[in-house]
């Protein structure tokens, strides 16, 4: 075992270049000197981007919390095994932001208790749900859970009280006039100027982790897909190369290139109606149109090349379920030809008109203090003029050979977010034109022989990074763990629109395009 004190030692790069992302080293670190070693990583500049518990995990009969960390620009990432005695452990949210929800989470769904934490209200687990109710844990059997009907007895959510003259709270939410999923948004505003913003989500926890236990690797891969629907590649390919990983399944380098032109068709929808929804919010019904007719004609290109628009039950362990015709492909690559000047023209409507500008610029600025602190990824980040992007960070499939760079912006705010965004769709069209001109004409799929092991993977998704953790155990699996980008980011608005007015609140959150689903599995 390396020394524990000698951390960023573990973050030097092999050399090494892996197709399934990043190499993951697990360090267990005794109780007696796991804040020591925290806080070594904390003076080292390395982020903590996941953190949650595991049963029964490398011959400890307990639970262990298992804390995912990164240095940025580091070819690997280290996993610190943390054996509890009990169900008791110390906070690091002092030192490490982002571990606030993270140890909320691992509270409700394990009733692991932080006693020295500065939030220890419920995460996923609203009021309705009982009091010792930790659908996580093995001891827990799936089942219709008895809710509590009666809540008038039952302490309110305790928001953020902000007090002073002239403050007051509007209340938005979680039900909202659009037909979107629910989240509660706590405004404490002075005029029309917000001072406060807390969010709450998880209204519709449907126990996506819970649910892929005990089911063969195989059969997780449509629970994947479900995590969010605008993800649906994204989600799957993290799942599959964890499982490839821990199977040593090397797929062919054919299905590699259908994934990527899959990841990034789905970047290149999800950014369309995100720059269509930022131009709907500030009125510009016609400048948001092109963009809401080119997403949908590259929906119908998801359904010729797949079935699916979404592009739903394609991909697979081992590579994809079926083969991408060859004259689908080239259709893709003469409709690109037409798609990319017509965006060019979109976007440049936007940006010459002074109006919309106006509304955009100055607006919603993520502060680039919090990025590291709270590990914002994806556009959210590069638009601060923060440089990380996993494709590039950590490499997989065939990312490394594209030769890509990572769109940046500085001002953090709506307008470089717009910009981040279509940049990355000319990115994603030219990824596509180089994966469909050197596509090999083998094998887009190599059967998988089920071995037990755990493996880590981190994803590129249109909003961020996104996590995946895989532990099969006697050829099931025993513990799925996903934390999207949405996860981490959705604290991100909270500072993004301190100082703004409440009608901008829905261009912010637009420009962020946080998905409700991804964040409450």
């Amino acid at each position: 075992m390396p020394n524990v004190f000698e951390i960023e030692s573990l973050f030097q790069p092999s050399g090494v270049k892996e197709p399934s992302g990043p190499l993951e080293t697990y360090m267990t670190v005794p109780e007696a000197e796991f804040n020591v070693v925290m806080a070594t990583a904390q003076a080292k500049d390395i982020v903590l981007i996941g953190l949650f518990c595991v049963e029964n995990f490398k011959g400890h009969s307990g639970f262990s919390l298992l804390y995912v960390l990164e240095k940025r620009h580091s070819q690997n990432v280290v996993v610190l095994v943390r054996p509890l005695a009990g169900t008791t452990a110390g906070s690091i949210a002092t030192m490490f932001p982002s571990a606030t929800w993270f140890e909320r989470e691992v509270s409700d769904g394990f009733g692991i208790s932080f006693p020295d934490a500065f939030d220890r209200r419920r995460l996923f687990l609203h009021e309705i749900y009982p009091q010792d109710f930790h659908p996580l844990r093995k001891s827990f059997i799936n089942q219709p859970i008895v809710v509590n009907k009666d809540i008038a007895g039952i302490p309110a959510y305790a928001f953020k009280k902000v007090t002073g003259e002239g403050v007051y709270q509007i209340p938005v939410g979680p039900v909202h006039a659009g037909i979107i999923e629910p989240g509660h948004f706590r405004f404490s505003v002075i005029g029309e100027t917000i001072c406060n913003l807390e969010v709450r989500m998880f209204y519709k926890h449907r126990g996506i982790e819970k649910l892929a236990e005990g089911k063969k690797p195989e059969e997780a891969t449509n629970i994947a897909e479900t995590i969010s629907g605008d993800e649906t590649v994204a989600n799957a390919v993290g799942y599959c190369t964890a499982v490839e990983k821990i199977c040593g399944t090397k797929i062919p380098p054919r299905a590699w290139h259908l994934r990527t032109i899959l990841l990034e068709m789905e970047r290149i929808y999800s950014h369309l109606g995100d720059m269509a929804g930022m131009a709907v919010d500030v009125a510009f019904a016609r400048g948001a149109s092109p963009f809401f007719i080119l997403r949908e004609e590259i929906f119908r290109q998801n359904d010729l090349l797949t079935g699916s628009r979404f592009m739903k039950n394609t991909i697979c362990p081992g590579g994809l379920k079926t083969d991408l015709l060859p004259e689908s492909l080239i259709e893709l690559e003469d409709y690109l030809d037409v798609f990319l000047p017509r965006l060019q023209q979109a976007v440049e409507t936007v940006r010459t008109t002074s109006s919309v500008v106006d509304r955009f610029e100055t607006t919603g600025v993520v502060p680039q203090s919090i990025i590291t602190l709270l590990n914002i990824t994806g556009p959210a980040a590069r638009a601060t003029g923060v440089p990380i992007d996993t494709r590039i960070d950590h490499p997989y499939g065939i990312y490394a050979e594209l030769g890509f760079f990572k769109q940046i912006a500085e001002k953090g705010d709506v307008l470089a977010r717009f910009n981040v965004k279509a940049h990355e769709i000319t990115d994603a069209v030219n990824i596509i034109r180089a994966s469909v001109n050197s596509m090999p004409m083998r094998n887009f799929y190599t059967p998988v022989e089920v071995q037990d092991g755990c493996a880590l993977t981190l994803t590129e998704a249109a909003r961020g990074q996104n996590l995946q953790w895989v532990n099969i155990v006697n050829g099931k699996i025993d513990r799925y763990k996903v934390r999207t980008a949405s996860f981490c980011n959705w604290q991100a608005i909270e500072h993004a629109v301190n100082g703004n007015i409440v009608p901008d609140f829905p261009l912010v959150n637009k420009s962020l395009n946080l998905s409700y689903a991804g964040t409450d599995l």
